[in-house]
């Protein structure tokens, strides 16, 4: 099942947060992390008093479940310093998400896919650009679509992989 996950850190050293959660994702069972997008850097979602993120987006292959997967990915949160708060934009060391898990679409208390929130984020729009450009997500939209209405917000390009 190619998925794809969403990378974002804000603290102790964003950069190198990011690029240990793509050499997790790497080591994941039964998965192979077949693209990686460049780092980039964007303006954080909800409280503006915390650091600026890193963000990515990954390409997986993997066997997992949803479910599984999300497991898997909690885990490498956890193992890089990730505390779970109440504030749900608040800053983190590391936020693993899945945005894209096949072609399905999953409605449950512990997990939404598509990302509910994926359409309207530059973080998560340009990068997944970057390394899927002819992607159509579930609903039939093309990804390209999405990008060319959504603006940028001073999302920049940090680092190539």
């Amino acid at each position: 099942m190619i998925s794809y996950i969403g990378i974002g850190s804000n603290q102790q050293d964003p950069i190198k947060q990011a690029l240990q959660a793509i050499e997790a994702l790497q080591q994941l069972p039964n998965s192979t992390l077949t693209k990686a997008s460049s780092l980039y850097c964007s303006a954080p979602m909800g409280p503006q008093d915390q650091p600026d993120y890193i963000n990515a987006v990954a390409e997986i292959d993997t066997q997992l479940s949803a479910i599984e997967l999300l497991d898997a990915l909690q885990e490498i949160e956890q193992k890089q310093g990730r505390v779970r708060k109440d504030n749900r934009w608040g800053p983190r060391t590391l936020d693993l998400d899945i945005i894209l898990y096949g072609n399905q679409q999953i409605n449950t208390e512990r997990l939404i896919i598509p990302h509910y929130g994926m359409q309207e984020r530059e973080f998560v729009l340009y990068p997944l650009q970057e390394i899927a450009a002819k992607l159509t997500l579930p609903n039939g939209t093309l990804l390209s679509q999405l990008v060319t209405l959504c603006d940028k917000n001073g999302l920049t390009k940090v680092s190539d992989l």
